[in-house]
């Protein structure tokens, strides 16, 4: 959209500016324009005094019935006193050492006032409250259409109020002139659309509901818009960048390694393998997403396309976000390659915690061109570490990484690589085109044979037999000569636990951004604190509790080093361990075919995607898995029920539905994915796919008569100002 980029201190001030920056992220016109309201209120709905629960935000509408200054006891200063009443109830307001307010909070005014309700000496009281008063004289007529006027209530935080927003808003409205609109005429009118200078007064100064209710369809319009143009004009683009075409030699590498393979090939993996090698095969590069349920056989398609490339003289890259991830993926294809092949390819790992000889003999490899299979973490971004011809990227696990970083491999190539991103998240049916419309989508729906089910239910905390069971499950499989996870939030007492909510939840210290009114933000606000499991506690615990006496029980987490950690997962391998408790250093990629128990404490703590990747890491080998997914959630609450859908199915196509319905809805792409804060503010991308789809077909329509935007100038100008992050993300998949 056109919207004024001049820096919010010009308009509103440097103080004012800063506490937006600040505690909201808003830097510009632009940003505070597209901070929509959460949502509308009137002043009908506002909470009658007798209602109000303690500890809760509320905003009543009330008259002054009496105003007192008193001196402390104790202690110099004063406090201000106001009484309120709104015909039902009354309250206190409490003002410390602020006499001056005396002037405007006068008896027999009204306004409206807000705050967090607490008791004082058995009364009602808000301390330090934000208001705004009314005017004097009001008619009956102007008193009804004020009563009527829809509220926007903003997201906000604690130190800006949503009508501290709502006040800087209409400044910002009453300064800026008409603002432009990027669609083109013929765009607005056959879908009936407000001009987009409308659109933007009504979502934040609407007379009647209507007024908010039209803008918003009008507004997720042009986001539709903007979503598509961008994704369709980097389809274009990618077709025009030239890459060399991979095809198989006469080494014929790929023909070999799938004769030595003790098992048939599912159709899925030999369909998908045809088109990354037609891919692979063009001099444009590929760009390419192989989503696939947990444990499909995703790596075993990708190490095909490696062969391919190294047939061809090139290099291959495996980016892995962790480096237990990585070091799997070495074991991993290293065994399945076979030591001959393995060595003929230069199979090499690179990882940032490898001792400086081995990282140098690593990087020699690299430059030489005698690796042509690499395995590395982050390490492999550094600016140091060359390829002679770097073919192709596979990266596992895309949202774990930043826009910038898998640009950063990209870079390395002498042409731009032939790109494969792997993810065990899937993208919902509905969205596979509508978002993703930039990337070609395939999808592994079988899973090998003789993998088992995955049977999973719900433990409440509070039901101590059922806990001690949980224990006694795990005795049972070890046994049976299996093995099992336990998986914690912490490492330890100092951890915050920052790992948590990936998706599908908010972490704590988001909710400030959350309106107070905001279901998730009052699920959480309405949990008790609670101390959250650690892994080096737990490993502790475990050890005394009886049905556990004398088994081998470790600990894994992201502080140890890549010795400790490779040490640890290899004697669980080599089953010397019975029982890892660890942190989500294992959600992704970790293969220990012998383990059939996955419990996760605290699981209301995780997110959708993340607790379906923990629950995959069992059940891998012949025998069936069990995941025991144990919680405080309250019954009723958004937390429980993330755990309760999860337990539910095993469906991740289901799931990723679900998890996007949990989401909070600017969310939508994810932090980690789209580079910064998302720029779908309005958009629901699953609620709305019908409308994306049929904006995608109007966006289709523009660039097929006009490609390069030159008759649509405003158009043009508004996609090269978008968000620079949101951008990038979209052109990098």
């Amino acid at each position: 959209m056109l919207l004024p980029i001049e820096p919010l201190d010009r308009v509103l001030g440097d103080r004012t500016a800063k506490s937006f920056a600040k505690n909201l992220g808003l830097r510009t016109v632009s940003d505070l324009l597209m901070h929509f309201p959460r949502r509308y209120s009137t002043r009908g709905e506002l909470t009658p005094i007798s209602e109000i629960p303690l500890g809760e935000p509320a905003t009543v509408v009330a008259d002054i019935v009496e105003v007192r200054e008193r001196r402390m006891k104790g202690r110099s200063g004063s406090i201000l006193e106001v009484r309120i009443t709104d015909g039902h109830g009354f309250m206190t307001l409490s003002f410390f050492n602020q006499s001056w307010r005396q002037k405007e909070l006068r008896t027999g005014a009204r306004g409206l006032f807000a705050g967090k309700v607490s008791s004082y000496q058995g009364k009602l009281q808000l301390a330090h409250p934000d208001y705004e008063l009314f005017p004097e004289e009001i008619s009956d007529e102007d008193a009804k259409r004020w009563a009527d006027l829809p509220i926007p209530i903003y997201p906000a935080a604690s130190s800006v109020t949503t009508w501290a927003i709502q006040r800087s808003m209409a400044v910002v409205l009453d300064t800026i002139g008409p603002i432009q609109d990027e669609l083109p005429v013929e765009v607005v009118e056959l879908n009936r659309l407000l001009s987009l200078d409308e659109a933007i007064r009504n979502i934040h100064r609407p007379e009647k509901h209507a007024d908010w209710q039209a803008a918003r369809e009008t507004l997720k319009f042009h986001e539709a818009f903007a979503l598509q143009a961008t994704l369709l004009l980097r389809r274009a683009e990618n077709q025009h960048i030239k890459a060399t075409p991979r095809v198989a030699g006469a080494g014929k590498l790929l023909e070999q390694f799938d004769d030595s393979l003790p098992f048939k090939l599912t159709n899925g993996q030999i369909s998908i393998g045809q088109e990354i090698a037609a891919d692979l095969g063009k001099s444009h590069p590929m760009n390419r997403l192989l989503q696939g349920e947990v444990g499909s056989g995703k790596t075993l398609v990708a190490l095909r396309a490696m062969l391919t490339v190294a047939d061809s003289g090139g290099q291959s890259a495996l980016l892995a976000p962790t480096e237990v991830l990585a070091a799997q993926h070495y074991r991993s294809i290293e065994k399945t390659l076979g030591h001959d092949l393995a060595k003929e390819l230069g199979l090499t790992l690179l990882t940032g915690q490898m001792n400086t000889a081995d990282r140098k003999r690593a990087m020699l490899q690299l430059v030489s061109g005698k690796a042509r299979v690499v395995v590395g973490t982050h390490a492999l971004i550094a600016e140091k570490v060359e390829f002679l011809d770097l073919g192709l990227i596979v990266i596992d696990e895309q949202h774990r990484f930043g826009v910038e970083q898998r640009e950063a491999l990209r870079l390395k190539g002498k042409q731009p690589p032939h790109v494969l991103t792997m993810t065990a998240t899937p993208i919902p049916r509905t969205l596979a085109v509508t978002v993703f419309g930039d990337l070609d989508i395939s999808t592994l729906t079988e899973l090998p044979a003789g993998r088992q089910g995955i049977s999973s239910h719900v433990v409440q905390l509070s039901q101590p037999a059922l806990v001690a069971r949980t224990w006694q499950r795990i005795a049972e499989e070890v046994a049976k000569g299996r093995q099992a996870f336990v998986v914690c939030p912490r490492i330890d007492e100092d951890d915050p636990g920052e790992e948590l909510i990936e998706s599908g939840g908010a972490a704590e210290d988001e909710l400030t951004f959350l309106d107070g009114t905001d279901a998730q933000a009052a699920d959480f606000a309405k949990k008790p604190k609670q101390l959250l499991a650690s892994a080096l506690g737990m490993t502790e615990s475990l050890r005394k509790v009886p049905s556990l006496n004398g088994l081998s029980i470790e600990t894994l987490h992201g502080r140890m080093t890549s010795e400790e950690k490779a040490d640890v997962m290899a004697r669980f391998a080599a089953r010397e361990i019975n029982v890892l408790v660890s942190t989500t250093v294992i959600e992704v990629g970790v293969d220990v075919p012998n383990a059939t128990v996955m419990v996760i404490l605290d699981a209301d703590r995780f997110g959708v995607s993340q607790l379906h990747q923990l629950r995959g890491r069992v059940g891998r080998g012949g025998n069936p898995g069990l995941c025991l997914l144990l919680t405080s959630a309250e019954q009723g609450s958004l937390a429980l029920e993330r755990v309760n859908a999860v337990a539910k199915t095993l469906d991740g196509f289901e799931l990723s539905e679900i998890d996007l319905e949990l989401r909070r809805e600017g969310d939508v792409l994810g932090q980690s994915q789209s580079g910064g804060r998302s720029s779908l503010k309005l958009l629901r991308v699953l609620h709305d796919a019908k409308l994306i789809q049929d904006v995608r077909g109007q966006v289709e329509a523009i660039l097929s008569a006009d490609p390069t935007l030159e008759k649509h100038p405003n158009l043009a100008e508004a996609l090269a100002r978008q968000d620079q992050d949101r951008q990038a993300y979209l052109a990098k998949g």
